[in-house]
């Protein structure tokens, strides 16, 4: 318990460092991979915005950037980082790749979230002279709505698990503590007290994000 104390103002240091990284690159790949996502699904093949050009495009470098493993996207991206932020580490330059990962993991499960609504009411809109912006966002997006939100809670717990892999190169966070201290100096407690920090992180944003996501659940 003492040793505990002894760390608390570091790991109140490193649990608001991995909020940081996971709050930015969340909040960029709801605003870059939330269209890409509808984008992916209304070019798809029998949709009202069909186009194999832009479809494979967007699809490809979706694909591409999502079968990168997550340790050698930020070393490949630390040129870019440093271009950016004039620095590769800390939790403002682990942000970077964070938000580059989580946008094709974002991207991807909002195309699959639209996929699950029902053809027969984009047709009828079809139908009735709805353009597509109108179709996207009075009808795909209000549908889309729960699993979008579930799709961001997903998201969520795996910036975490990332998060903590950046903490081993410099990002900062739980993840650094847990090496610096727990793995390094062969300190158990800093070490279990980490692990059972992330999992109570994981834990309360799953209960949030289940809890509003039946919320706006209308169906």
């Amino acid at each position: 318990m003492e040793r505990i104390v002894e760390i608390l103002p570091e790991l109140n240091h490193a649990f608001l460092e991995t909020l940081i990284m996971v709050g930015i690159s969340l909040t960029i790949a709801l605003i870059l991979g939330l269209p890409i996502g509808i984008l992916l699904y209304v070019t798809s093949q029998n949709n009202f915005l069909q186009n194999k050009t832009l479809k494979t495009v967007f699809g490809v470098i979706v694909n591409l950037v999502r079968s990168v493993p997550f340790i050698i996207l930020m070393v490949f991206l630390f040129p870019v980082t440093q271009i950016l932020l004039g620095s590769t580490i800390g939790p403002y330059a682990a942000s970077v790749s964070l938000s580059v990962a989580a946008i094709p993991f974002y991207a991807r499960i909002v195309e699959a979230a639209a996929r699950d609504i029902d053809k027969g009411v984009i047709e009828a809109a079809i139908a009735t002279g709805a353009s597509p912006w109108l179709i996207i966002k009075d009808i795909i997006l209000p549908e889309t709505k729960p699993g979008l939100i579930s799709g961001l809670t997903i998201t969520a717990i795996s910036l975490i698990g990332y998060s903590a892999m950046a903490g081993t190169i410099g990002g900062g966070g739980i993840g650094d503590l847990a090496v610096r201290y727990g793995y390094y100096r062969y300190d158990d407690t800093v070490m279990f007290t980490t692990v059972i920090v992330l999992v109570v992180l994981v834990q309360f944003i799953q209960y949030l994000g289940d809890y509003i996501s039946k919320a706006v659940d209308k169906r």
